[in-house]
């Protein structure tokens, strides 16, 4: 068995008894196991050292997003929420493939484990580890300007059962200040995703106020604060963004 604490604290040097090849396909499983000490130890953070480093090529990281990809449709949750903080790694190291943006937007609307975290499992965080990649890949020019804030949208309308608890809605929001910066987003790409939000908000009957509609209105709330207050950089087209913003969630205040 490998043991990445001894790793870690070795300064991240690479064992001379295993080829890097196992190394690799030992992390890309560690990083699914269902003991959290496993998944979100030691190993996390060599897996993150060595990719930044180069210590992983560029061949053997592009095979390790390819699993990433095809592990977003696995029967365990702890693997298909981890997928996406690998793939962050990876894309920031500057790897991209489409397939993985596309295995990545199936995923997020699909998926309807929305714990943030489980006693035993430990952390889960789908909304919030899908939101770090979301914000990664809009600011990717392999992706159309308003893909992403349009996934954001698709995933906050879900209908769900579970009211999002562990700030899964800041990351959200963080997610889509970050990508709002984008310089070649245009004015409708920065508020068109607004849309099927604001006729969601217009097609709820009265009654009890659903999960969806609950962690949504948090997002929109905290995204507002976001765009008003940051200016290193504005967000591209910040007052028309505000503005859609502001008439949204008047929705909500209007009952």
């Amino acid at each position: 068995m490998i043991n990445w604490d001894s790793i870690e604290r070795s300064g991240y040097a690479v064992p001379a008894e295993h080829t890097l090849d196992e190394l690799v396909a030992a992390l890309s499983r560690a990083l699914a196991d269902p003991d959290p000490a496993v998944r979100d130890g030691a190993a996390y953070s060599v897996l993150a050292t060595w990719i930044s480093t180069g210590v992983i090529d560029a061949p053997r990281r592009l095979a390790l997003g390819d699993a990433m990809a095809i592990r977003f449709s696995d029967r365990e949750v702890q693997a298909r929420t981890f997928a996406p903080l690998v793939l962050n790694m990876l894309v920031r190291a500057g790897d991209f493939r489409p397939a993985w943006v596309d295995a990545f937007a199936h995923w997020y609307v699909a998926e309807t484990d929305l714990r943030g975290y489980d006693a035993t499992l430990g952390w889960l965080h789908a909304v919030a580890h899908g939101a770090d990649l979301l914000g990664t890949l809009g600011l990717r020019p392999e992706v159309e300007p308003g893909r992403m804030p349009a996934l954001a949208a698709a995933r906050l309308l879900v209908p769900a059962d579970h009211v999002l608890d562990q700030q899964e809605d800041d990351r959200l929001a963080t997610a889509l200040g970050r990508l709002l910066r984008r310089p070649d987003l245009t004015e409708e790409d920065a508020t068109a995703w607004l849309l099927p939000v604001e006729e969601a908000f217009r097609a709820l009957g009265r009654g009890p106020v659903p999960a969806w509609f609950s962690n949504t209105v948090r997002t929109l709330r905290a995204l507002y604060v976001l765009v008003d207050r940051d200016r290193d950089p504005a967000p591209a087209h910040r007052t028309a963004l505000l503005a859609r913003l502001g008439e949204v969630l008047a929705l909500v205040d209007a009952g």
